[in-house]
């Protein structure tokens, strides 16, 4: 389904993260270093449906992308746009955009918009056909909350990406409190991280916020998963059993779930028998865990940190022989060689992959859409 988007912007200025192109300082007037990954995610958390980064730490980058306003939107830039199959064209402030939609025969619109925060003004600019996003400083505001907007902007009859229950909870089948479970699980690894309940109320409000909110048994209230903890669990979906009974959510975990300090409240084992635990993302992501944190926090006699040391030319140099024994191994009918040269490729490619800041869940999504 096609709808609109609200996209916070950031512009990226030796090593330093801003949010207009007078470099306002996205986090507050006296922080002027800030961290465009810690941002972002910020910005994801809260609801953002895209997040656009311009980088102006070359020369000319303030005429990156198709910046109209530094073109003078002839009809050339305007035929070279329709020409490139562009997927989008942004228009600054200040540009009489509405003039020249139909010149872009269907190429969306994304409208920088930094005059107010209105979501009155916001609506005005999204209820133009031609115009799919808004970005800039009204929707770049440090704890801008997305959710909330677009839950307004879509009550107003904007086609918002919020989330909507596809079975009413009238139609669930409640326990005798009048409750219904809730398991929730890492969307990433599927682990199980805890187990709450929800009522009404708290059901739609999670729809409504993006955020977990339970229903506490025994203080008989609502209550916001990380609201003083820090906490927080994001929606990615939540299903229903067959019966209508027991929901399953699978979230962004920030932190723990767990009150006592560990990441699952599922943490002590009662009964096991010995089996390899061999879940493929958790691994990749467990490894490339050590991985990013030797290159934050170096450790002497790395050969992970040697590796970082050594840069981006050393690190290709050695994906490119592991590729080669890999080939070899290929030969050789014992397949215990070509498993152990796999491992060690791919070890190498996680370096280079955290080096260049590439995550396994932008290789899953990358492989999903082939």
């Amino acid at each position: 389904m096609s709808y609109k988007k609200l996209m916070p912007i950031i512009y990226l200025k030796d090593k330093k993260a801003y949010a207009d192109y007078q470099c306002v300082c996205l986090i507050g007037e006296n922080e002027k270093e800030s961290d465009a990954v810690v941002l972002a995610d910020s910005f994801e958390k809260n609801g953002a449906d895209e997040i656009i980064i311009m980088d102006m730490s070359y020369d000319g980058a303030d005429k990156i992308g198709l910046h109209f306003e530094d073109y003078g939107y002839d009809r050339e830039v305007l035929k070279m746009a329709r020409d490139n199959k562009l997927s989008c064209i942004l228009f600054e402030d200040g540009v009489e955009y509405n003039q020249i939609l139909s010149e872009i025969a269907g190429i969306p619109a994304i409208i920088e918009f930094s005059m107010s925060n209105d979501l009155n003004d916001i609506k005005g600019i999204l209820q133009n056909e031609a115009v799919s996003a808004v970005t800039g400083v009204c929707v770049t505001l440090n704890g801008y909350d997305y959710m909330n907007a677009k839950l307004q902007l879509k009550n107003s009859g904007i086609e918002m990406n919020t989330f909507e229950s596809a079975v009413p909870f009238s139609e669930f089948k409640l326990n005798s409190d009048g409750l219904i479970p809730v398991i929730v699980q890492d969307y990433k690894t599927d682990e199980v991280l805890m187990l709450a309940y929800m009522n009404e109320e708290a059901y739609y409000l999670t729809i409504e916020t993006g955020k977990m909110t339970y229903f506490s048994r025994s203080r008989s209230e609502i209550w916001v998963k990380g609201l003083t903890s820090g906490h927080f669990q994001y929606v990615r979906s939540i299903e229903i059993d067959c019966d209508n009974d027991t929901l399953l959510a699978k979230v962004k975990q920030v932190g723990v779930a767990c009150h006592t300090g560990n990441r699952s409240c599922f943490y002590r084992n009662l009964v096991s028998t010995e089996y390899a635990q061999t879940n493929p993302l958790k691994v990749f992501n467990d490894v490339m865990g050590v991985i990013q944190d030797r290159k934050l926090h170096p450790k002497e006699g790395s050969y992970t940190n040697y590796l970082f040391d050594k840069g981006i030319d050393k690190i290709l140099k050695k994906c490119g022989e592991e590729a080669a024994e890999i080939i070899i191994a290929a030969k050789n009918p014992d397949p215990e060689e070509i498993k152990y040269e796999i491992s060690d490729f791919l070890y190498h490619v996680m370096v280079l992959m955290v080096l260049r800041g590439v995550t396994w869940e932008d290789i899953v999504k990358e492989l999903a859409n082939r």
